[in-house]
Formats: C-alpha cells, structure tokens, sequence
C-alpha cells in the first residue's frame, strides 16, 4: 500500500515537471556558428516560442575566461558595442565587426505568466575573420655548401591561422600533398606550410638565389615578404690555408723585429715602440696582423 502511494506521488510530481516544461520558453538560433569576416556585420538569430500573456525579458551576454559579461542589458547595448548593434526583435546585428567581437554569447529570455518565472536561453559563437598581414621573413644573405639552412616567415594577425608558400627566384617551390611537412624526389629542401619553415639539411650552390614568402589564409587579399638573396658558396679550404700561412709568417717577422730592436737597444733609448695589432675577417673568420714602428 505505502509502495502504491509512492509511485502515485512521483508520477504526480512527473506530471508538474511535464506541464511546467510545456509552458516554458524554447529558444532557437539560425546559426549556433557565426562567421563573419572584419569590418562587415554579424547577426546573432535569437527565437522564442511562448505563450500569449508572458511579459519578456531580454539580456544578451558575453562569455569570456575571465567571468560573464552583459553586452544587452536594460533595454540598451553596453562595452565595445554600444553604437554598433542594434537589435533585430530578439537577436543583435553587429556593425563594423573587429577581432575582439570574437566569443562566445548567450541569448536569455525571460517570462512571467500565470505559472511563474519561465527562462529559456541559446548559446551562438561569433568568428571574426581577419585577412593576413605582412609577414616577416628571414633569410640569411651567404651559407656554405653542406651546412644545415633555414629560412622561417610567420605572420600572427590572421585568423584561421595563415598558411605559408616559398618561392625561389619567383617559382613557387614544390611540396607533396597530402602532409604539413613533405619531400619530394631531388628536391634538397623541407617546406612547412603551417610552420613557415624552410629547410635546407644539406645546401647546395644550386640553392642560391632569390626567396620570399607569401602568407594567405582565404580571408581577403594574400601577403608578401620582400625578396632576399640567399647566396651559397664552397667553402675554400686551400684559401684558408694560405690566408692562416700569410699571417704565421707576419707574426714571426714581427717576433725578430721586436728582437732585433731589443738587441739594438731600442727599449733603453728615448726611442719608443709602437705595437699595433689589426683584425682582418676572411671567409668568416677572423687573423691578426702585427705592425711595429719607432717613435722618438
């Protein structure tokens, strides 16, 4: 007997859930997903259903990291888009969209009736699409033969993020589709172009040339990097030989001067000594050259 009042009990509280349920507010969106590219417009679609008689209440808002905050409260707009939305019954159109409209809002209406206090809300992420900017290349101006090379651009302003294409003395460089980072048969390098990278394990002279970068993301007009020559040369061992020859015999002429002027007894006359040492880079390294005189 008590197990039957029971059961009656809970499908009579059932009963109150489903009939409160049927009179409430249900909020539908045209798009959960906006996108929209910078400086046009988005609209957030915010629909209800309810019954005659509920006095409404509409409060749109932003959520962020760091906590929630209203973006239509009151009847008017708040933030950064007070003069630049309007609403559009119960959903917003935002004018002049830039990158900080980006989030996610939420829709919340609320209703009075005879029944009570009724909510219903819907969620909508806004995308602001944002063109590339310039992107920044670097590439070194010389490299020796059989050293490892890479050349990197990345730009940050673009939103989806930009992909990346390196070209050689205006020939887009080739890549294997179906991966991020390919290699192709004689190819000597590995290009990135979700990265920007370019690779050059083993550098040959027949990479010298002239190189920039072009980043595009689908979003308005593609971006260039000026152009940068790269030059590649072997690397004269037989030139660094002499060069290091040349400057062991100066530095052994410059050892007997200083003796020779020792043994004349430069040093304990009036008679000073200049030693003047000069730096010469050659091939990428740096010699030392000595210069002695007398001075009264």
């Amino acid at each position: 007997m008590a197990s039957r009042s029971l059961r009656l009990l809970l499908l009579g509280y059932l009963g109150v859930l489903s009939c409160r349920k049927a009179s409430g507010i249900s909020i539908e969106t045209d798009n959960k997903n906006v996108k929209a590219e910078e400086f046009q417009e988005a609209i957030l679609s915010c629909k209800h259903k309810f019954s005659k008689g509920m006095s409404l209440r509409i409060e749109w808002k932003k959520i962020q990291s760091q906590g929630v905050s209203f973006v239509y409260y009151n009847n008017e707009f708040t933030g950064d888009l007070r003069g630049r939305a309007e609403m559009l019954n119960t959903g917003i159109r935002i004018r002049n969209v830039t990158r900080r409209d980006s989030g996610t809002y939420r829709c919340e209406i609320s209703a009075k009736s005879e029944e009570g206090q009724r909510l219903g809300e819907a969620t909508i992420t806004l995308t602001v699409l944002v063109a590339p900017a310039t992107p920044i290349c670097e590439v070194p101006s010389s490299a020796m033969t059989g050293t490892v090379v890479e050349l990197s651009c990345k730009e940050t302003e673009g939103s989806p993020p930009s992909e990346y294409q390196w070209y050689k003395n205006g020939v887009a460089l080739l890549e294997k589709t179906g991966a991020g980072t390919s290699r192709a048969a004689n190819i000597t390098y590995i290009m990135n172009k979700k990265s920007g990278t370019l690779l050059f394990n083993t550098v040959t002279k027949n990479d010298t040339g002239e190189y920039f970068c072009e980043a595009f993301n689908g979003i308005g007009l593609s971006q260039k990097c000026s152009v940068k020559r790269m030059q590649v040369d072997d690397l004269n061992v037989s030139g660094i030989i002499i060069a290091v020859v040349v400057v062991a015999l100066v530095m052994a002429l410059c050892g007997l001067g200083v003796f020779y002027a020792q043994k004349k007894g430069y040093f304990a006359s009036s008679r000073s000594i200049i030693f003047k040492i000069t730096t010469t880079t050659f091939l990428g390294r740096d010699f030392y050259s000595a210069n002695i005189c007398c001075k009264r």
